[in-house]
């Protein structure tokens, strides 16, 4: 843990008036210690810091997270739960939307006396700012997806199924450096595109029609995601004018980006234009999501956002237009929040793209 989270992690304390927090949520863990294992419950305190893990970690944890004292259990929420009282611990902080509730049975049980006080997104907004080196990893994961890509865009031809694009996809980001895939990568081709999470199926290719690819990797614990769009053969005016309003309403919204920016006013530079053009009504879902540990992560950028863009904020913007029957469209990219407003990660904006056939 560094400086910095450990002077935010204290406010947060003081604020909430805890004497320490249970993390139990590994992309919470991982940023809070550095490890990296699939088993794992800290206790952060201001001054205290410990690592609960079992026999198949302990190793690990005691080389990724050097800072914490590592604490071998057997069982676990008893054990972690006499730790605690043997500290004097009256009142604890906890991850409600990450502990599972017969933990926090368990916990309950154990902690007698023990004020528990659920936390929210508390831990995830302290994720939200990302250090030049967590930047650094997201725009490899992303360099790393975008070169999957430009080798998969010759095998784009009428009769290849959207799974094997998918699989071809995939299996390059991992062969290129990337840990893994944090998703399946969605191709939605014809029809199928007015499906916004489309998950590749077995249906073939056709020409003429606007295929969409929403795919992105981890490296190094961090993640990209971006979505393209683009045609098989020429396009018709249709798919222009609809690929051209997502096109705009996405660049209305990354010029509205600064810090300062209400998340809510962002989500609505995009969604007032797509519904000034007549398309409203296909445009369901929020704008963005922050991209970091996790895919989808703080902050949000919809309708019912709270807070303000702060520069170090990384965020997707993906305005869509999906009409049953016909197909849709979605460009996604992530965007860096800078000092003086935003710059764009990905490359997947621009004009439609026509694969030849």
């Amino acid at each position: 843990m560094d400086q910095t989270q450990a002077h935010a992690l204290r406010n947060l304390l003081q604020k909430l008036k805890l004497n320490g927090v249970i993390v139990s949520g590994l992309p919470n863990v991982r940023y809070l210690s550095g490890y990296t294992g699939s088993d794992a419950t800290l206790w952060l305190s201001a001054r205290v810091r410990l690592l609960f893990t079992d026999s198949r970690y302990t190793t690990q944890a005691r080389a990724e997270a050097p800072d914490f004292q590592v604490i071998e259990y057997r069982r676990k929420a008893e054990e972690i739960c006499q730790a605690l009282k043997k500290r004097g611990v009256e009142r604890a902080g906890f991850e409600s939307g990450r502990l599972t509730h017969a933990l926090y049975r368990e916990y309950r049980r154990h902690l007698r006396g023990v004020k528990l006080t659920p936390l929210r997104q508390e831990l995830e907004r302290l994720r939200a700012k990302k250090s030049d080196s967590e930047l650094q990893k997201i725009q490899r994961a992303g360099e790393i997806a975008r070169q999957a890509l430009t080798r998969v865009m010759p095998m784009l031809k009428p009769g290849v199924r959207e799974r094997e694009v998918a699989l071809a996809l995939e299996h390059l980001m991992k062969q290129l450096g990337a840990e893994q895939v944090p998703f399946p990568a969605i191709v939605a081709s014809g029809r199928r595109g007015a499906l916004p999470h489309g998950v590749a199926s077995n249906k073939k290719l056709k020409a003429g029609e606007l295929v969409t690819l929403d795919f992105g990797c981890s490296y190094r614990g961090y993640n990209s995601d971006q979505t393209l769009t683009l045609c098989l053969g020429e396009p018709s005016a249709k798919q222009k004018r609809i690929y051209e309003v997502v096109r705009q309403a996405q660049a209305r919204a990354i010029a509205a980006i600064r810090p300062g920016a209400s998340p809510r006013a962002v989500d609505a530079r995009a969604r007032d234009y797509i519904r000034e053009q007549g398309f409203g009504e296909y445009f369901g879902h929020g704008l963005g999501h922050g991209v970091g540990l996790e895919v989808h992560e703080e902050p949000y950028l919809n309708s019912q956002a709270k807070g303000r863009l702060e520069a170090g904020m990384v965020v997707t913007v993906e305005p869509g237009i999906y009409i049953p029957g016909w197909g849709g469209v979605r460009i996604e990219d992530m965007v860096a929040v800078t000092a003086t407003g935003a710059r764009v990660l990905t490359q997947s904006s621009g004009p439609l793209r026509v694969c030849a056939i």
